[in-house]
């Protein structure tokens, strides 16, 4: 797996991160959902539609320990990236605002 994953979420949340992150539903659901480059604004579009205070996190896969699985749970043709663990903070190698737009949809940020 070469290609970078991402991870939608509030800027608060990823600022409570010390080595690991984990977001708030993640002991209800068991992972962590990411999308592919090509997968982020649909993600955003129809989870975040709205929402303000937004961090998109740019995550280098061969830093994670936990199992990653592509999978798609709502019965879907469309596979997106599960991390099955915690995301380590030095896999995430730049932290991006995602703002919405006037609308509450988004559009794709300055990626580097």
């Amino acid at each position: 797996m070469s290609e970078f994953l991402y991870h939608i979420t509030s800027r608060e949340e990823w600022s409570q991160a010390q080595s690991e992150y984990l977001p708030v539903n993640f002991a209800k659901e068991g992972f962590i959902h990411c999308s592919y480059h090509q997968q982020i604004v649909g993600s955003a579009n129809k989870f975040f539609h709205g929402q303000r205070n937004l961090v998109l996190l740019k995550i280098i896969p061969q830093k994670i320990t936990s199992n990653i699985v592509d999978e798609n749970l709502e019965g879907g043709k469309v596979m997106f990236p599960h991390i099955y663990g915690p995301l380590p903070v030095d896999a995430v190698t730049q932290v991006i605002d995602f703002p919405c737009e006037q609308d509450g949809s988004f559009c794709l940020p300055q990626i580097g």
